[in-house]
Parts: structure tokens; C-alpha cells; sequence
């Protein structure tokens, strides 16, 4: 989103076992693994619940091992049996262990007759941290309710019991029931013209890591945007979505040209609710999206180009920890800007790169040194908290690194070969670590010694001799915000009418985090920022206008906190109500009217930041 073990290396590298227990998991995997999960699902929309039938397969390693052991969090058990081989079941005795804050529950599960299937009678919890229940009034089209899953980091077990970590892989089968006018959608093939009767099936027959389980059902429509990809929205967002995702096919075939083919059959999307506190999620054969990229310009589809990429780093070849997420988030980065690149052009592709380099700097100095290794020491950080700009950006910077050195022609080829060598399995940063040396480093000696490599891995901050590219339109811009904070230059005077998505978000990541009142009144005269309908604008226009002390923007800023729940495009504008008294009791009433649309994780957060600005003030 963390932590197993790092070696000391000298000139060669040793692998870590590749499936240690997980700390985030209480799964036993080198005495039993699923191998397969038969899913039965029926959605109660009243009830806000999933009542469920988990079939586990199991894969006995060890011969002296007498219990599985599941992940759970807020499932209420109501049997658990045993089914041989025949189909034959009997009562297994079990035990759930009280709630840990961040694990959950334990399932102990006594198996001393080591079953082929185990199989989980439960229904979830409406606090479900992995579930989000929407009543129709929280939807675009306010007509139906909506649910939608979010797995990762560790939430599948609030839906399902299993052994939730990204080390175990399993196919899955699902049969679910919900309404008549209800479509249900999975992480898995979904058939654009499955008749809306209530009953669906799915078959995912490639292994995947539990955080990659997902469902999602509500009003949907449906329009094909290629031989092999659709859009699937409410109706009144579908046609907006099908063409701000016009080029998914175009995107399938640029990264299929790099890395080899794409091997999930179908590639879909699945347009959410403003509520996903995410920008996507990278659910095998359907990503999940959030709907602040439908801007109407494509100029934030590179969203569409990430959860892509993640078809071939992330869901094919996987972190095996969550301290091993840069694997997964920076080698999804760096192949994101390069499909980017090839459609949109080198402009866009180095503004998104300068973006994300501008944003660790910033972040960097206020992260403890562990936080800044790409594979940190072991550490007690919530699952969740893996997921940093170091995972992402740091993680691509090194990528971008190394293609600066070894050239793009022999880095693509390491890549693909990287790909096809761990393809459907979860890996360490020391198994990857493994492949590079004999693959990359060794085989084009001079390029880049084995102690830079190391640095960049499990090395503080970034190496100083870290490649940065050039974009003139970002120098321009530069000289024209300097002149205007300086006074030589007016606001609407700025040469910003042809700037894009990813110019404005430079011009206002570079004004001071607190800037005169005065500036920020020029430049909304002029370019009338309050109200934007982009959201990426919006978070960072209402940042610097709240801390400037403008007053004014705090309705705007309001609908904006109310509309969106993406965590990346609220809590900012949160945290910057909250530092002072009139700004905090402005953001709890913001949040008393936005929190029932909020997912269970955005909640989470803000709640948690009130905390915390609440104890600094006393």
C-alpha cells in the first residue's frame, strides 16, 4: 500500500523466501494455501450486506499441520464444514479470535483430516471496510443503490474469508444474486451484453492475490469502446465515459508492443461513484475508476494508462508484501509514461514526470529515513500507509534511470523478459533483485555499478545524480510565476489559455503554500478558478486560497469536499481547514454533510485528522 526483511548485500544478492508469513495476514501458507476460491454471493441492499458461501480449495504443504488459519474482519460466522472429494461435507469446529484494530479476526479452522475444500457460511458486516453501500441519493443518476468493493490493502477480508495476502494467488468462481435491475460487475471477464435478470457468473481462471478481488453492483450501462474493452457507468455518465476513454484499445496495443501481449482477455472500466476514495483501482479485467478524470480534454486518461499498466506489473507479476509495493505502483508508473508517451505525446508524458518528481521533493524531508527506501526495514506502518509518492515516484525515477543508462531498446527488452520470467506470481524486491544482476546489470557491464542499484533501493532520499527532464513549457511557466509573484507581471497577463491540466497543477504546486491574499484574488479575477469543475485544479486552487486567507472560496471549497471523496483530492483541502479554529469547525460541518457519501476509509481519514489537529491545539 510493508514489512518482511532486507539483507545486508555485497557483490551478489541472496532471495528472501518468496512466500514468509505475511505480518499484515494471519495466514499459515507454508502449511496450507488456497488454491481456489468457489464464491457464492447474494447482495442485500436493505440489509447493507453480502450474504456469502466461501469454497476454499486447499493445498496442504505440511503433513503435521491440523488447523487452517483465515483471514477475517467483521464477518459473522455461521458454519464451517468440510467437503471431500466426492462432495461429501461434514461440521469442522472453529474458532473467531476477538477483533485486532488492523488485522481483524482470526479464523481458526481444525483440520486434522486435511479436507480437499473447506467451505464458510457468513454474512458481512454494513461497516464493512472494503464495502461501500450507496442509497440512490449518493449516485450520479439517484435512482438505484450502489455497492463497490475496495481490497487493497487488507479489506477483502471484510467480504470474504480468506488468506488476505498479496504472497497467496488464487483463481476464483462466483455465482451472485441481487435485483432484477441490478448489474453486477467483477475482477474477472464480464460479458457487456449479460441480460439484467438477476443471476450472474464469473470465472477467473488466472491466480490472483486477494486484494485483487472485487465486485461492484448498481445501476449500470454499458458501451463498448473496442473489440475487447467497454465502459461501464451509470447511464447518465456512460457516454462521457465511453469518450474520455475513446483510445483504451490504442492503450491495450502501445503496452502489448513494449511488454508482450496482454493476457486477461477482456480489458474494462468501471466508472464509480464520486465516493471511490481512490483515483483507480487495478481489479484484474476491470479497473475500477474514479470520475473526476472525465474532464472532457483526455488530459487526465493517463489515470486509464496507470491501472492498464498494472495488467502486466502489479496483477501479472506481484509484490508478494506490502513492503515490496514500489514493484508493483513504481514499475506501473514508469510503464504508464511510457504508453502515455506513445499516444499523447512527449509533452504530456514529461509534465506527469516533472509532476511526480516535484511532489516527492516535497514529500521526501518529512518522511523518517525508512520511509524513504524503496524496501524499507521491517516497521509497524498500517498496511494502508505503504503506498506513498516513494512507492510510485521514487520506483519510476529509478526505472527512468535505468533506461537512461542501458537505453530504451535493451531496458524494454529486460522489462519484457522480467515480465514473462515472473508472470503470474508474487515476488520480493530480492527475487527482482535476483533476476537484474545476471539480466541487466552483469550482462551490459559500465552502465551502472551494482552499488547504485542498491543505493536506489534501499538507500534514503534520491541519488543526487537521479536524471530529471526538461520541458520548456514548465520553464516558461516558471519565469511567468516568478514575474507575478514579484509584481511584474499581472494576472491576466499570464499566458495560461493554452495551458493544460498538467500546466495548471505546476503553476500552483510551485506558489508559495501560504500566498499573499492579494495574488490569489488576481488570479481568480482573471482566470476564475473557484468553481472549477477539474478536480485536480480545484484541490490545489482551494489549498492555496484557504491558507492565503481568502474567505471566499470556502463554499466552493465545500461543494468540492461534498462532491468528490477521492482521498488524494479531499483530505489536502481538509488538512488546510484544519490548521486553524475557524477553519476546523468550517471543515467538521463540511464533513457532517459529506460523510455519509464518503467511503469507509475516507471517513477514517478525516476522522483521524480532526484528531490530530484537535490534540495539537490543546
Amino acid at each position: 500500500m510493508s514489512p518482511l526483511r532486507t539483507l545486508a548485500f555485497g557483490a551478489l544478492v541472496l532471495p528472501l523466501a518468496a512466500h514468509a508469513n505475511d505480518p499484515y495476514s494471519y495466514a499459515q501458507p507454508d502449511e496450507v494455501r488456497v488454491t481456489h476460491l468457489d464464491l457464492k454471493l447474494k447482495i442485500d441492499f436493505p440489509q447493507r450486506q453480502l450474504d456469502g458461501q466461501a469454497t476454499l480449495t486447499l493445498d496442504w504443504k505440511d503433513p503435521k499441520a491440523n488447523a487452517l488459519i483465515l483471514d477475517t474482519r467483521d464477518l459473522n460466522i455461521a458454519s464451517v464444514e468440510s467437503v471431500d472429494t466426492n462432495g461429501k461435507t461434514a461440521p469442522l469446529q472453529y474458532a473467531l479470535a476477538a477483533r485486532d484494530k488492523q488485522l481483524g479476526s482470526k479464523l481458526t479452522i481444525q483440520t486434522p483430516q486435511h479436507p480437499h475444500e473447506v467451505r464458510v457460511l457468513y454474512t458481512t458486516s454494513p461497516a464493512a471496510t472494503g464495502l461501500q453501500w450507496l442509497p440512490p441519493a449518493q449516485t450520479a443518476d439517484k435512482k438505484q443503490p450502489f455497492m463497490f468493493s475496495q481490497s487493497e490493502s487488507i479489506h477483502a477480508r471484510s467480504w470474504v474469508p480468506l488468506q488476505d495476502s498479496p504472497a497467496i494467488r488464487f483463481t476464483y468462481d462466483a455465482q451472485v444474486t441481487a435485483p432484477t435491475d441490478t448489474r453486477v460487475a467483477m475482477s474477472a471477464p464480464n460479458d457487456p451484453k449479460h441480460p439484467l435478470n438477476g443471476d450472474f457468473s464469473f470465472t477467473q481462471t488466472h491466480p490472483i492475490p486477494s486484494y485483487l478481488l472485487a465486485i461492484a453492483a448498481g445501476d449500470l450501462a454499458v458501451k463498448e469502446t473496442g473489440p475487447r474493452s467497454a465502459v461501464y457507468a451509470e447511464p447518465s455518465v456512460v457516454g462521457k465515459a465511453a469518450h474520455e476513454f475513446e483510445d483504451t484499445e490504442k492503450m491495450i496495443q502501445t503496452a502489448e508492443k513494449l511488454y508482450g501481449p496482454y493476457r486477461w482477455g477482456r480489458y474494462d472500466i468501471l466508472v464509480l461513484p464520486p465516493s471511490f476514495p481512490y483515483g483507480g483501482m487495478e481489479n484484474p479485467n476491470m479497473t475500477f475508476a474514479t470520475p473526476t478524470v472525465l474532464v472532457g480534454d483526455k488530459s487526465l486518461v493517463s489515470l486509464v494508462a496507470h491501472e492498464l499498466a498494472h495488467s502486466w506489473s502489479g496483477n501479472l507479476v506481484t509484490a508478494a508484501s506490502w513492503r515490496d509495493i514500489w514493484l508493483n505502483e513504481g514499475v506501473t508508473t514508469y510503464v504508464q509514461g511510457r504508453i502515455t508517451e506513445a499516444l499523447y505525446g512527449t509533452r504530456q508524458a514529461t509534465e506527469e514526470d516533472l509532476l511526480s518528481i516535484q511532489s516527492l521533493q516535497k514529500e521526501l524531508p518529512s518522511l523518517p529515513e525508512n520511509a524513504q527506501r524503496l524496501a524499507p526495514k521491517p516497521s509497524n506502518i498500517d498496511a494502508d500507509d505503504a503506498l506513498s509518492d516513494v512507492a510510485y515516484s521514487k520506483g519510476s525515477w529509478f526505472l527512468r534511470t535505468l533506461e537512461q543508462r542501458f537505453g530504451r531498446e535493451t531496458f524494454d527488452n529486460y522489462l519484457k523478459s522480467y515480465f514473462n520470467h515472473f508472470a503470474f506470481q508474487s515476488i520480493t524486491t530480492e527475487q527482482m533483485l535476483t533476476f537484474m544482476k545476471p539480466n541487466l546489470i552483469d550482462k551490459y557491464p559500465g552502465k551502472m555499478s551494482w552499488g547504485e542499484v542498491q543505493d536506489w533501493i534501499y538507500g534514503t532520499g534520491v541519488p543526487k545524480d537521479a536524471p530529471i527532464p526538461d520541458s520548456p513549457n514548465f520553464a516558461t511557466i516558471d519565469k511567468e510565476r516568478s514575474a507575478f509573484l514579484a509584481g511584474t507581471l499581472t494576472a491576466d497577463k499570464l499566458d495560461a489559455k493554452g495551458w493544460n491540466t498538467q500546466e495548471w497543477m505546476y503553476f500552483l504546486d510551485g506558489l508559495p503554500d501560504a500566498p499573499p491574499l492579494a495574488k490569489m484574488q488576481q488570479i481568480d479575477a482573471a482566470w476564475h478558478l473557484t468553481g472549477t469543475p477539474n478536480a485536480e485544479i480545484g484541490m490545489r486552487w482551494y489549498v492555496h486560497a484557504i491558507n492565503a486567507g481568502d474567505k471566499s472560496a470556502w463554499p466552493a471549497a465545500a461543494e468540492h469536499m461534498t462532491r468528490i471523496g477521492r482521498m488524494y483530492l479531499t483530505m489536502p483541502i481538509y488538512a488546510a481547514l484544519a490548521k486553524t479554529p475557524d477553519g476546523l469547525a468550517f471543515a467538521e460541518q463540511v464533513y457532517a454533510k459529506a460523510k455519509d457519501g464518503y467511503h469507509p476509509l475516507t471517513q477514517q481519514a478525516v476522522e483521524t485528522l480532526f484528531a490530530k489537529a484537535k490534540a495539537s491545539k490543546q
